[in-house]
């Protein structure tokens, strides 16, 4: 089994959420007493936001690299971002390791790919729906058509999710907002949802909506686990590493 170096922080309720699916997933692929091999640097969340309110990715992407390094000293043999939105600075990551980086909008990709969908929704921070770092992989890469939500829906899901949902509140009133912003898209013609940040799924449940919803999350942990416990074949570096892009 290969270890798992997890970047977390970007919050906490992730983080806790990716260490404990990755165990279960591990046992789950395993079987017995099984557990995952895992090492966490977690950042603290508070810095992050300052520079992500700042736009400051440069910043953002040397901390996180830092992380990346940490982790490969430690001995971790592929490195993952438990966030959606970090994933902007990617390339910065890669740039200080030389074990593998799985990123989440390709594991995504895989997975709405092999449903044969062709429009889909994006929700995630402002940030993750309006810049192309996420977009544009699955575009390229997939095939997809991706859609995002009205300027008023966006700030409005951005405010929920730092708001609200990554301090560990899940309201009514905030899941009725995404449901109905999610049926407006329906009606013109998306065919799956992604939830692009890692607390969503916590507020939008599968059986909240008609159409398909993809955890960012649980797809990424599916495909880490996947590749560290061997069940995908060898873990190449070309694999997980197909995404070039940069800020």
């Amino acid at each position: 089994m290969k270890t798992i170096g997890l970047i977390g922080g970007m919050g906490w309720e992730s983080s806790k959420l990716y260490y404990e699916r990755i165990n279960k997933k591990v046992n789950e692929v395993l079987g017995g007493t099984h557990s995952a091999k895992i090492i966490m640097v977690s950042v603290d969340f508070a810095e992050i936001e300052k520079l992500t309110f700042a736009t400051n990715w440069n910043a953002i992407g040397t901390i996180v690299g830092n992380c990346a390094k940490q982790l490969e000293k430690a001995g971790a043999d592929v490195v993952i971002l438990c966030t959606n939105l970090i994933h902007i600075v990617s390339g910065q990551i890669k740039k200080e390791i030389t074990i593998p980086f799985l990123h989440i909008a390709d594991a995504t990709g895989e997975v709405i790919q092999s449903q044969h969908l062709k429009k889909v929704l994006l929700l995630g921070t402002k940030y993750t729906m309006e810049k192309d770092f996420y977009s544009k992989i699955l575009e390229d890469s997939y095939g997809q058509k991706v859609i995002i939500p009205s300027e008023i829906d966006r700030n409005r899901i951005h405010n929920i999710i730092y708001n609200e949902l990554l301090k560990g509140v899940f309201t009514k009133t905030a899941k009725q907002h995404i449901i109905k912003i999610i049926k407006k898209a329906q009606l013109d013609g998306v065919e799956g949802v992604i939830l692009g940040c890692t607390e969503l799924p916590m507020l939008i449940k599968e059986t909240d909506v008609t159409i398909p919803t993809f955890d960012t999350g649980q797809i990424h942990v599916d495909k880490v686990v996947d590749l560290s416990t061997n069940q995908s074949g060898k873990l190449e570096k070309n694999i997980v590493q197909k995404c070039s892009c940069t800020i």
